[in-house]
């Protein structure tokens, strides 16, 4: 009998998707896998270690890697549509990979010829990459802590990171660092390697099994050739902010769905209110109003997304984006990841105000999909992207450029 919270054979090779419709398979079926023990391991915050195992052996964590390659390069749309589908399922799968895609596409934008093949080598073989994440007692998200030091003949990085989010999963951990000349460089170092410590100590009520803890980091030791000089991010527009947030879009969505789905099925179960004179709450005049504008806050939501992604199929098409295309590369996946932010806020409330005092009932599991969404969405607040919109429309500001927006 399979332990479903046990790693997987971890040298079970990695298959190959060379076609999106493999993609939406294999996302299919990672999100059944994860749905068999999916309450249990959030109520016992217990790591998704056989549910990643197959992310990664579907060969999933590849998809969007260039096919000269050898990845599937699958588009925008159906990166999106896998991400909606892991996240319905739990949305602890859906945010675990998402560093992975995001810094990937990164590495193909700075990453030199030998850089790219040994590190998409690496994921295409199964191997699976986190995030070092931003730093827990500086004045922002942006501001490092952790150095790169040089020294005999060697690079060094120390510091401690913390929202490391599927650190515990991960062979490789990407570290961003202060490099003595004062710019930022990301290093990719080897989770195992000496000095190396993932304590899994994320508390969070929501998005429990993540691993989005601390990762200490002792004077270990970093390949210059897996050492990234940041500063070329700047060099010409790009769209890796509206391609991240387009993920972070997609699993707001995903919970929406997931929350939706539950929704329908404690009406048909949920008791009506005596006043209604209605035999059960499914016919309840206000209740199906209620369920009626949640569904149209879903559709808004997922149209606006698969919107926003085939903008940036659009632009993958293109050999140079302009400034203004990149901006409105921003603008449209902020628009989605508004309405994302509140479908899958409101839906999962609704759902117990429609479900009744039962639905609360831990034994269901049903707060998981509020919980997670509310820690998510505390993110990227939905506030800023409103203030870009604003700015974006009445003045004609093009938002910043970077991994929020």
């Amino acid at each position: 009998m399979t332990d479903f919270n046990q790693p997987l054979d971890k040298y079970a090779p990695a298959q190959r998707i060379v076609t999106d419709e493999q993609a939406i398979q294999a996302a299919k079926q990672v999100a059944a896998f994860a749905l068999i023990n999916r309450d249990e391991r959030d109520q016992q915050r217990q790591l998704p270690f056989a549910v990643m195992d197959l992310f990664s052996q579907t060969g999933l964590g590849g998809i969007r890697i260039p096919k000269q390659y050898g990845g599937a390069e699958v588009s925008n749309r159906t990166l999106a549509d896998v991400f909606r589908i892991l996240s319905k399922a739990d949305a602890n799968i859906g945010l675990i990979p998402q560093n992975q895609i995001s810094l990937l596409n990164i590495i193909n934008i700075i990453g030199n010829d030998s850089q790219k093949r040994f590190i998409f080598g690496e994921i295409l073989s199964g191997s699976r990459l986190a995030n070092g994440g931003p730093e827990r007692d500086t004045k922002d998200s942006k501001t490092l802590a952790t150095t790169l030091t040089i020294a005999n003949n060697g690079y060094y990085v120390n510091g401690e990171k913390f929202y490391s989010t599927g650190s515990s999963f991960a062979d490789y951990l990407a570290i961003k660092a202060l490099h003595p000349e004062g710019h930022v460089v990301l290093t990719i170092i080897d989770k195992a390697a000496t000095g190396v410590e993932v304590v899994d100590d994320w508390d969070g009520f929501g998005l429990r099994t993540t691993s989005s803890g601390t990762v200490k980091l002792n004077q270990v030791k970093v390949l210059p050739e897996l050492i990234f000089d940041e500063r070329l991010l700047s060099d010409a527009p790009t769209y890796r902010g509206a391609y991240s947030q387009l993920i972070q879009a997609a699993i707001d969505v995903g919970i929406a769905e997931g929350a939706f789905e539950d929704t329908l099925a404690v009406a048909k179960k949920a008791r009506p209110i005596v006043d209604a004179n209605v035999e059960a709450a499914r016919f309840e005049p206000y209740l199906l109003q209620v369920v009626g504008k949640l569904k149209v806050r879903l559709d808004a939501a997922t149209l606006l997304l698969q919107e926003a992604a085939d903008y940036l199929d659009a632009l993958d098409r293109l050999d140079f984006v302009t400034a203004e295309e990149a901006a409105l590369a921003s603008i449209k996946v902020a628009e989605a990841k508004v309405y994302a932010n509140d479908a899958a806020l409101t839906i999962s409330e609704k759902l117990f105000e429609i479900g009744g005092s039962r639905s609360s009932l831990s034994e269901h599991g049903l707060d998981q999909h509020w919980r997670n969404a509310r820690v998510h969405t505390l993110h990227d607040p939905v506030r800023w992207k409103l203030h870009a919109l604003g700015d974006y429309y009445l003045n004609h500001k093009l938002p910043n450029r970077h991994a929020w927006i």
